[in-house]
This record gives structure tokens, C-alpha cells and sequence, in this order.
């Protein structure tokens, strides 16, 4: 998007270096990054990130209403219980796309939101790792709101473990060993002193939590929840492990039931000129004669699982369960990132931290990922360079 420093990155890349690049992040955790990095990191001028802060203050505008809540009751299904809630999640990723609007200009279109975190450990190692690759002038930046590595690290400690006892703190995932992002677990590992704790592993007495720390059963008090409820239930519940849904007597943060408020469902709710046209399956009055022009989505689901691009009026009347769809305007991304074959194309994540005693969560980081497939992701990216998981640098 910088012509500049994109020419400047492609005439100085080497296959050496990206090795190089590669073997320093591999370096972090050993055998442990399984997801694909690409060459390059994304370039964004101070005007598109504008654009993209504005849309997520209208959308926490939103988010932070007296009656957030009672919209948005519907979206949790009633197997997530899973103790007290709180007022407010305390991570929010916004997902941008770049894209080209009807009169060929670029601008960000937000494609999905969740309250619940991604990779914010790794980053941090990430970002300073691909700045020195790519030789970034000072005048570019990773982190937002004047953050830096130190601030954000321990902006992200002072969430999760706060107060608490680190050893009295969790990252809770099933069987984390076995997730593609599991670097991420690791690095935050380093980074707050937690330990990964599979639920499987996960003790229940009375309503008290426990694991076991070097031989010695250890309380829980916190949990950093990395574990997706909704791909829980799709599967196999494990067996005897804990019924996870109970109100246990332990703090989430953030709580299961903001995976649930703050995504696709919050879509509909919103009107801003970087958020494109959302409705609710089963409350749509009329299907829109253009299909073609939208995307099918399930409500309940991740990582892209279950999207439907080429929409058809067939597509819509298999639908047994309407109220757990939604129907959205497809935006057009950009193929903006000059690469030595073919252009890729991009999307940004926007990571907002929330402390308790806030009223609005604050924009601190980001993650990108670039495409040459018809989705954003690793598994659509097959035998693809330039292409995977990155960093967006802002212009200051």
C-alpha cells in the first residue's frame, strides 16, 4: 500500500534472508510453529488506519450500550453457562479486509469480530522479529496508542494475571498440543509464568477448580480461555473431563459468553460505511435477487468453517435452521500486495484490550495474514508463496 517501501522490501528480498527470517521465529519454540509465515509484512499509510480505528469505535460505541446485552442475549446457546459474567470481554479482534470499493479506491471493510484472544503472545516476538527482517524505518509501527513491546506485555500481564498468584492462573485449551496455534501458548507461557493446561487434565471438586503443578494440586482461579465452546461441542466431549459449563468458582477472562456476543451475531446491529451490509437469515423480508453478490454464513463457527461464497437460492432453502445464519454483502478485496508472481491479497487484525477499571477497550496491536485463495487462511492457501500469517506496520 506504501509503493515505496514495497519497492524498496521486493527489491531487497532474498530467499536467504526469509530463511533466516523463518529460523529466528522457529527459534521461539521449536517444532512448534505449524502455520505458514509469509515473506512480507503489510505496509498501511495513517489514512486506512484511520478509517479502520473509526469503524471499531463506532462498533465499541455499540458494544459499551446499555442494551448490548439483552440484544445480543440470543446468541449464546444455552449449554454455555460457565459461572458469572462479567460486564465487558476483555479482548476484542477486529478483522479488516482490504479492499476496493465501486469507484476503485481503497478502503478497510470489516469482515468478522470476536471477543475472545488470538495471538497476542507471539506477536510481541512476531512484530520486533520481521521489523529488524525488513529493515522498517522508525517512522512505522506495529503497535498502536503509543504501546510498545514492554507497555503491551505488560498491559496483556495486568489482564490476565493482575494480582493473582501466576501458578493460580491457566491458559485452558483441549489437548493444546495438537492446535496449529499452540506457539502462541508457549510464548505466552514465557511471557506471564502460566502454565497450558489441558481440560482434559482439569480437576473438579465441589465447585473449585485444580491441576497439577509439579507433582502438587494446584487451585484455579483464572482462566485465560483459549478453548472455543462452540468446537468443543461439535466434537466429541472428552471423556471424564469436567463439565466446562458449570459455574465454577473461577474468574474467566474472557468469559465463554463474549465469544458469543461480540461476532458475526453483533454484525447486523451495525451501520457504518467500513462494515458491510449484515441481516439475520430468518429476518430477512425479502432474499436479495443479486445472491451473487453475497456470502452465507453460519453464526456458530471458526476459522471460515461453513462459509458459503457463490450463494444460491438452493444454497438458502437447505437451511433447516435460518436463525443461526447470516447473509452479508461479499466485499471485494484488493489484490494489493505486490508479490513476485501474483498480487496477494490482505486482512488486518485489530487487537483491543480492555482493564477493568476502562470504560472502552483500546486499540494496542495487530496480526495480518495474506491470501492468494478465495479466503483468508492457511488451508486455502495451499503450495502458495507469499502468503500466510504476518504483521501489519502503521505509518506514525
Amino acid at each position: 500500500m506504501q509503493k515505496e517501501l514495497r519497492r524498496k522490501f521486493n527489491d531487497n528480498f532474498s530467499e536467504e534472508k526469509y530463511t533466516a527470517f523463518l529460523q529466528q521465529l522457529e527459534n521461539l519454540h521449536p517444532g512448534a510453529l505449524e502455520f505458514r509465515i509469509a515473506e512480507t509484512p503489510v505496509f498501511i499509510p495513517k489514512d486506512f488506519t484511520q478509517k479502520m480505528l473509526d469503524a471499531c469505535e463506532d462498533i465499541v460505541d455499540i458494544i459499551t450500550a446499555p442494551n448490548f446485552k439483552s440484544l445480543t442475549q440470543k446468541a449464546i446457546p444455552d449449554s454455555v453457562v460457565a459461572g458469572d459474567e462479567k460486564d465487558h470481554p476483555e479482548f476484542i479482534a477486529f478483522d479488516f479486509g482490504i479492499c476496493e470499493n465501486a469507484n476503485g479506491t481503497l478502503e478497510p471493510q470489516l469482515i468478522e469480530m470476536q471477543g475472545f484472544p488470538t495471538l497476542f503472545a507471539f506477536q510481541a516476538f512476531h512484530s520486533a522479529i520481521t521489523k529488524t527482517y525488513a529493515e522498517l524505518p522508525a517512522t512505522y509501527d506495529a503497535y498502536l496508542n503509543g504501546y510498545n513491546e514492554t507497555t503491551y506485555l505488560q498491559l496483556l500481564k495486568e489482564i490476565i494475571v493482575g494480582d493473582c498468584n501466576a501458578e493460580n492462573v491457566i491458559l485452558l485449551e483441549i489437548y493444546p498440543e495438537q492446535q496449529k496455534t499452540r506457539i502462541d501458548f508457549y510464548c505466552t507461557e514465557d511471557v506471564l509464568g502460566i502454565k497450558t493446561v489441558c481440560l482434559t487434565k482439569v480437576i473438579g471438586e465441589g465447585d473449585q477448580l485444580f491441576y497439577e503443578l509439579d507433582g502438587k494440586k494446584t487451585l484455579i482461579k483464572k482462566i485465560y480461555n483459549r478453548l472455543i465452546f462452540d468446537d468443543l461441542y461439535q466434537q466429541e466431549y472428552p471423556e471424564n473431563s469436567i463439565d466446562i459449563s458449570r459455574p465454577w468458582d473461577v474468574e474467566w477472562i474472557p468469559h465463554p459468553n463474549w465469544f458469543y456476543r461480540v461476532s458475526k451475531y453483533t454484525l447486523p446491529l451495525i451501520d457504518n460505511p467500513y462494515v458491510p451490509p449484515t441481516f439475520y437469515l430468518n429476518k430477512l423480508n425479502q432474499i436479495p435477487e443479486d445472491l451473487e453478490n453475497y456470502v452465507l454464513k453460519p453464526l456458530f463457527s471458526f476459522a471460515g468453517m461453513g462459509v458459503i461464497i457463490d450463494v444460491t437460492i438452493e444454497d438458502i432453502n437447505r437451511i433447516t435452521d435460518p436463525e443461526n445464519w447470516i447473509l452479508q454483502r461479499k466485499v471485494k478485496y484488493a489484490d494489493v500486495i505486490e508479490t513476485p508472481d501474483v498480487p496477494a491479497k490482505a486482512e488486518i487484525r485489530l487487537f483491543y484490550f480492555w482493564k477493568k477499571e476502562w470504560n472502552r477497550p483500546v486499540a494496542v496491536h495487530n496480526l495480518a495474514r495474506l491470501s492468494k485463495g478465495k479466503m483468508i487462511g492457511t488451508r486455502y492457501n495451499a503450495d502458495k508463496t507469499w502468503v500466510g500469517g504476518t504483521v501489519a506496520f502503521f505509518e506514525r
